[in-house]
């Protein structure tokens, strides 16, 4: 298995995306990689490996991969957070703001039954607002939060501060520092 930092070679850097002043760090090149993939996964696992985790819930787009990849390892079901109007039943929602912007994310009501142990993954985590509000979906619709892990951190921009001071615990593979 590599190194956690060396993943960070098969993370490609876009400048000013979505907007101008924003590096987008696009995991689609690790994803592309068989080892870097396989590699990545393992180590989204390994911390939860011994643990009971019922169900993975991942956020749209890009933590919808990951999470399926994790889940599958972890023998648990998942969970989809998506945009508005993506999911075709009863949903609950929560609005959150970002970097560039604000945006609204939904689960079905009847994703999660009360008391299942939840492990929320994406593959970025910048201000934390998209994660603080699937969090708290995931407690809205009765889960247990076990953990939210990460592949790219972006310490700069406190979303893992963010959702440490809100008592949840939290992990990434590799971090990008001042961007």
């Amino acid at each position: 298995m590599i190194d956690p930092e060396t993943l960070k070679d098969r993370i490609r850097a876009i400048p000013d995306y979505p907007k101008p002043g924003i590096v987008f760090r696009d995991i689609t090149t690790l994803l592309q990689d068989p080892a870097g993939f396989r590699d990545t996964v393992d180590l989204l696992v390994a911390p939860f490996a011994r643990n009971q985790v019922d169900k993975v819930v991942g956020i749209e787009a890009r933590g919808f991969i990951v999470g399926g990849a994790v889940a599958h390892q972890l023998r648990a079901g998942f969970v989809p957070a998506r945009k508005t109007g993506k999911l075709p039943w009863e949903t609950v929602s929560q609005d959150y703001e970002l970097e560039y912007g604000t945006d609204t994310i939904e689960v079905h009501t009847d994703c999660i039954n009360p008391g299942e142990r939840i492990l929320l993954v994406d593959d970025l985590i910048a201000t934390g607002g998209s994660a603080e509000a699937a969090l708290k979906l995931i407690e809205k619709v009765g889960g247990t939060i076990v953990g939210a892990s990460f592949v790219v951190e972006l310490p700069a921009l406190g979303g893992m501060q963010r959702l440490r001071d809100d008592g949840y615990a939290v992990s990434s593979l590799v971090s990008f520092e001042g961007e």
